[in-house]
C-alpha cells in the first residue's frame, strides 16, 4: 500500500516539476525583461529567483523521473544528494546578489522605472506559488525527499518574493516611492536566508 502511494506521489511530482518548469521560464523572461526595461533591481531579483526555480524544477523533474522509471536505490540517493545541493547553492546566489545589487542601488540612488508588466507578472505569481507549494508538499509526505524539500522551500521563497515584489513595484507605480522596491529586496533577504539555512542543512545530511 505504502509503495503504492509513493509511486503515485513520484507521478505528481513529476507533473508539478513540468509545471514549474513552464510557468518559471515565462515568469522569468517576463520579470527580467520587465527589470532591465525598468533598471530594477526587484524585478530582477524576482526573475533571478525564477531562473533558479526553474533550474531547480528541472534538476527535481530528472530525478523524479528516474524514479518513477524505477531507477536503482544507489542510483536515486545519488541523483537526489546533487538535486538538493543544487538546490542550496543556487539560494547562496540569490542570497549575495540581492546583498549587493541592493544595497548598490540604495547607495548610489538608481530610481527603478514604474512597471505595469512587472506588477502583474508578481502579482499573479502571489496567487500561483502558494498553491504550486501546496501541492509539492502533498506529494512529498509520500516521497519523503530533502531535494523536494528544498525545491517546495524555494516555491516558497518565490511566493514570498513575489509578494514583496507586488507592494514594491505597485508603490513605486502608483505612489513614486523608488526606495520601496529596494527596500523589499532587501526585506527579502529574511525569508531567503531562513529558506536557505534550511536548503544547506538539508544538502548536508
Amino acid at each position: 500500500m505504502e509503495a503504492i502511494e509513493r509511486t503515485a506521489a513520484v507521478r505528481m511530482g513529476v507533473r508539478l516539476e513540468v509545471i514549474t518548469v513552464v510557468w518559471m521560464a515565462f515568469e522569468a523572461v517576463l520579470a527580467i525583461g520587465a527589470g532591465i526595461a525598468a533598471r530594477s533591481v526587484l524585478l530582477t531579483a524576482f526573475g533571478f529567483d525564477s531562473v533558479i526555480e526553474l533550474l531547480s524544477g528541472v534538476t527535481l523533474l530528472w530525478w523524479l523521473a528516474a524514479e518513477a522509471r524505477g531507477a536503482p536505490t544507489k542510483r536515486l540517493d545519488r541523483m537526489e544528494r546533487r538535486a538538493t545541493q543544487v538546490s542550496a547553492v543556487l539560494l547562496v546566489l540569490l542570497c549575495t546578489y540581492l546583498v549587493f545589487v541592493g544595497v548598490g542601488g540604495l547607495v548610489l540612488r538608481l530610481h527603478p522605472e514604474g512597471s505595469v508588466l512587472g506588477v502583474a507578472v508578481s502579482a499573479t505569481a502571489v496567487l500561483v506559488m502558494p498553491i504550486l507549494a501546496w501541492r509539492k508538499h502533498v506529494a512529498n509526505v509520500a516521497i519523503k525527499s530533502a531535494a523536494l524539500r528544498a525545491d517546495i522551500a524555494e516555491t516558497v521563497t518565490c511566493a514570498y518574493m513575489a509578494a514583496a515584489t507586488l507592494a514594491g513595484t505597485a508603490l513605486n507605480l502608483i505612489a513614486g516611492w523608488w526606495w520601496a522596491e529596494y527596500a523589499a529586496a532587501l526585506a527579502l533577504l529574511v525569508f531567503i536566508v531562513i529558506e536557505t539555512r534550511e536548503a544547506l542543512e538539508a544538502a548536508r545530511g
